[in-house]
């Protein structure tokens, strides 16, 4: 078989399944671990997948710059922005990550809502001066452009001295082995930072971020409350998602 044969063959595996494990592919196919372990390690390079340890699971599509997500799948994250905003309750504290979809989220707030957003998104920020009855805590720091929010000590020690009621966290990639995965190390560390501070933690994902992973590890399963996702998934889709004890919210 051709390297060009496994690597597509790789791919297809990871589409069908959900991951690859290196031993059982090798013995299927009767090639030696270091052949297939050579592919993974090459398609991982390209960013055609994440590698984990005995194999690899599909890697998530979701890592382009904000412009590029903002113009993507405008509808389905309008969808889930209400269905995100109908969770919260009038005079709470809410920590909105960066993200486009939670951009979404904060235009579809109801203009007669009234409670505290915290943010360290300058995008959130500026949405939600149009809201009458919102107030803005922002956040400063170190602007990390690919997902236009504030990173660095000044950052983590602000967010440190906050508790909120629910925290909406932006991910690239959710799947039971590895939870909440995105693409940067330090965002991640702010993530899971945040989400030690709130009472829930909420994730807005469109289809192409569950099942799959990126390479840097934010929080299990364990610790999110609710996922709000696409309506008509595929049962198999979701199910290893409610085995992990997440509420699901179809939006």
């Amino acid at each position: 078989m051709l390297t060009s044969e496994r690597k597509a063959l790789i791919q297809e595996v990871l589409r069908r399944d959900g991951r690859l494990v290196a031993k059982s592919f090798a013995h299927e196919l009767g090639l030696s671990e270091d052949t297939i372990r050579r592919d993974l390690r090459e398609l991982a390079g390209e960013g055609l997948l994440q590698r984990v340890h005995g194999g690899a699971l599909p890697a998530s599509p979701a890592v382009a710059d904000f412009s590029v997500r903002a113009e993507a799948g405008s509808a389905v994250k309008q969808a889930l922005g209400r269905a995100g905003a109908r969770l919260i309750q009038p005079g709470q504290i809410v920590f909105l990550d960066g993200g486009t979809t939670n951009v979404q989220l904060a235009r579809a707030l109801s203009p007669d809502l009234k409670l505290t957003v915290v943010t360290h998104s300058p995008s959130i920020a500026v949405e939600l001066t149009r809201h009458p009855r919102v107030e803005v805590e922002l956040i400063g720091g170190r602007l990390f452009k690919h997902s236009v929010v504030t990173l660095g000590s000044s950052s983590a020690e602000a967010i440190a001295r906050i508790r909120v009621d629910l925290y909406f966290m932006g991910v690239t990639g959710l799947h039971p082995e590895t939870g909440a995965t995105t693409g940067d190390g330090e965002e991640a560390a702010h993530k899971r930072l945040i989400s030690r501070q709130s009472a829930e933690t909420i994730v807005l994902a469109a289809r192409e971020k569950l099942g799959a992973a990126s390479p840097y590890a934010i929080v299990p399963l364990a610790e999110i409350t609710t996922l709000v996702t696409e309506a008509g998934l595929p049962p198999e889709t979701l199910s290893p998602l409610r085995a992990a004890g997440l509420d699901i919210v179809e939006g």
